[in-house]
């Protein structure tokens, strides 16, 4: 008979940080990779409609609300899946930004590595919350989000609008999205910031 598993005390806990869910209207969004990269080929992502629909409910909530909005894309250049010069690169239109939002671009996971993101928000006069959206969830979002963290900001991250692909792990198994999925936002959630699981949790 199996021992049954019992969850440990996350490190936000053990360490007396808040995992309270922000208001919406409390914060700055940051869209990250919201590419048609994802939506089709090589690295189309599980789920990838429905968190783009989700992507889009954020955003229409936040410019209802005047919250500060941030895109970031992956420019990955000429000839590959994120080459932003092309179609496949560009922003979905569905969360496409319009005139007043800054677009953000990057070359590394990190959204906050070696790019003005940071500067943006502090110019945009971002508080400390911020609340991160896009794609991968394993990837740019988990270490977007450990960026934000190790800045002094407090990031919040909407599960639905998010979404990431199954991978092969290191002793060949296949790890379907889904537990990539929620293992990410189990890692993030541990230390870098709470996860919404919705975008209706942030706007009661």
């Amino acid at each position: 008979m199996s021992t049954p598993i019992s969850a440990s005390t996350s490190l936000r806990d053990v360490i007396g940080l808040d995992s309270r869910l922000p208001l919406l209207k409390d914060t700055t969004v940051i869209l990250i990779d919201f590419q048609n990269t994802y939506r089709a080929g090589v690295m189309a992502l599980d789920g990838v409609e429905e968190a783009l629909a989700a992507g889009a409910r954020l955003l229409s909530a936040a410019r209802a609300q005047g919250v500060p909005v941030v895109h970031v894309v992956n420019d990955g250049g000429p000839g590959t899946p994120y080459d932003i010069r092309a179609d496949i690169g560009a922003i979905s239109d569905e969360v496409a930004p319009i005139e007043g939002e800054p677009v953000v671009v990057k070359q590394f996971p990190n959204a906050f590595h070696t790019t003005d993101l940071d500067a943006t928000l502090r110019a945009l006069g971002a508080g400390p919350d911020v609340v991160l959206a896009g794609f991968m969830t394993h990837m740019c979002v988990t270490f977007t989000a450990q960026g934000a963290f190790n800045l002094g900001y407090r990031p919040t991250v909407v599960a639905e609008a998010t979404a990431t692909r199954s991978l092969t792990a290191p002793d060949g198994a296949t790890v379907p999205a889904a537990v990539l999925q929620n293992s990410a936002l189990t890692t993030i959630s541990d230390l870098f910031g709470p996860v919404a699981l919705h975008v209706n949790d942030l706007t009661p």
